[in-house]
């Protein structure tokens, strides 16, 4: 029951350059993708140019900042699934090896698992709810978007992780995803379902979730596509559970989300209005 359990010794720096360099790529990419949409829509707009040309700005940074927040909370989800899976399987063998680890401290707390691991996991997925709001206010700061827009994104990030246990359990993964599963569901339904909720309510919910579907397919693709890079470079191994290379593939994702917004690069493809740019000159 060490730590050489989750880890890759052969995952040095030199590997973790090359892999962060696939997944700031992957970004780029993505936020091009959006960009190229963003300028698609705008082009079939019936105004002025210059009208034209403040919305594409707006439109590209609030979308991408949606992007950037559907990784941090896409990772925040899956920091405390895998952390209730990484418990689950210490507990599974302290009790292969008769209840007793040794440590005095880590039995106490394997003995309160077992009499409480649901209210534990239920108190995880709170911590990563602050840890997303954390992470979006102090460590990259994402001020375009909106508050109901974020709601609406962190949702999708509960569906996004279940999208992701769902298909770790389809290849195999002996690990035991059901209860974050349904835990996350349930908070799914909290969401759309409330006491004094109306249909309209209802609808609304889902027509925003609707509006940000791209980003969920997004960031699945990009997940996708990284975790089969890291699987196949063996820079992430199955020995160490599936979740546990999901989870550090999100770890490079997000740092270079935390790369691209605090280097901001995205100027270099977004042009502030000169309109605007000469009233902050003013003001």
């Amino acid at each position: 029951m060490t730590i050489d359990a989750y880890i890759n010794p052969d995952f040095g720096w030199k590997e973790k350059l090359i892999f962060l360099l696939v997944a700031l790529l992957g970004v780029v990419i993505c936020v091009l993708l959006i960009i190229a949409g963003v300028a698609v829509s705008v082009s079939l707009m019936k105004a002025e140019e210059p009208k034209k040309k403040q919305e594409f700005f707006e439109r590209t940074h609030n979308r991408v900042q949606r992007f950037y927040e559907m990784i941090i909370s896409g990772t925040s989800v899956l920091s405390f699934s895998c952390a209730y899976v990484i418990i689950n399987h210490i507990y599974a063998k302290a009790q292969d090896m008769g209840g007793a680890t040794g440590s005095p401290g880590l039995d106490s707390f394997l003995n309160l698992w077992a009499g409480g691991k649901d209210f534990i996991l239920l108190l995880l997925i709170c911590l990563s709810c602050f840890l997303t709001s954390l992470l979006d206010r102090l460590v990259i700061p994402l001020k375009k978007a909106d508050r109901s827009e974020k709601a609406c994104v962190r949702m999708l990030a509960m569906f996004y992780c279940i999208i992701i246990l769902i298909r770790l359990n389809s290849i195999g993964d002996e690990s035991e995803y059901s209860p974050v599963m349904i835990y996350y569901l349930g908070l799914i339904v909290g969401r759309f379902v409330y006491f004094d909720a109306s249909l309209r309510d209802f609808l609304h919910a889902l027509w925003n979730m609707f509006k940000n579907i791209y980003l969920l397919i997004l960031c699945l693709a990009l997940a996708g596509l990284l975790c089969l890079f890291g699987f196949r470079m063996e820079y992430l191994l199955e020995k160490n559970y599936f979740i546990v290379g999901a989870f550090y593939t999100h770890l490079f994702m997000l740092t270079a989300v935390f790369i691209l917004h605090h280097s901001h690069i995205l100027s270099l493809f977004i042009r502030k209005p000169k309109e605007e740019a000469t009233c902050d000159a003013a003001a």
